[in-house]
């Protein structure tokens, strides 16, 4: 058993050139969305590296045998096959099973995510089922929950901007308590990461 009882979930891909933010190379090129990507996942390292839980870092496609992401802040695993849907539900499956009682997951697309904001989801759930984080485009940037919800993993349209609204009609088909965390923009287009730093500038 974990000493720790929260786990955090972190979905990455593997850096590869045309690979990864392929709607945000359409208009930026190959090289600068690997190069924003890149970005994003140092952004990520450093707001989940501080967050007092054990953090179980899921890869696309293989495991590196060494990267930036060091063994002594994250346990390294592979996602499995399937859609989302299906890898999500079994990296909460696998979170569950090893122990953990509050298990929240996140990706690596959101740079307006903090380190509080993560500690936040998990004292939200103290007092709640469930804790989402809606995103602008309509999906959500941040999920958690204290036992396996299969029904949250399955006929959802992954990707699309009904996923946030599906997954909320599923909370209240469980009448279930879920908590909302602040709505915030995930970088998937050229025009997403341009805004972000435009914010920035303006700070």
């Amino acid at each position: 058993m974990p000493a720790n009882k929260r786990a955090l979930i972190i979905f990455v891909k593997n850096p590869e050139l045309g690979k990864v933010k392929t709607r945000l190379a359409r208009d930026a090129g190959d090289e600068k969305a690997l190069e924003v990507y890149q970005w994003l996942m140092q952004h990520t390292r450093d707001i989940t590296s501080a967050v007092d839980c054990d953090r179980r870092l899921h890869y696309s496609s293989w495991i590196p045998e060494q990267d930036d992401w060091s063994l002594s802040f994250y346990d390294k695993l592979l996602q499995s096959d399937g859609d989302l849907g299906q890898r999500m539900e079994k990296a909460f499956e696998q979170a569950f099973a090893a122990g953990y009682v509050q298990v929240v997951i996140i990706g690596s697309d959101c740079a307006d995510l903090t380190t509080e904001m993560i500690r936040q989801s998990f004292e939200a759930l103290s007092a709640n089922d469930f804790v989402l984080g809606p995103a602008k485009d309509g999906g959500y940037y941040l999920l958690g929950m204290k036992a396996l919800e299969r029904s949250l993993f399955r006929n959802k349209a992954w990707s699309t901007e009904d996923l946030f609204e599906q997954t909320k009609a599923a909370f209240e088909r469980l009448n279930a308590k879920c908590h909302l965390m602040p709505m915030l923009s995930d970088i998937d287009y050229y025009d997403d990461y341009l805004d972000f730093m435009d914010r920035q500038k303006e700070k």
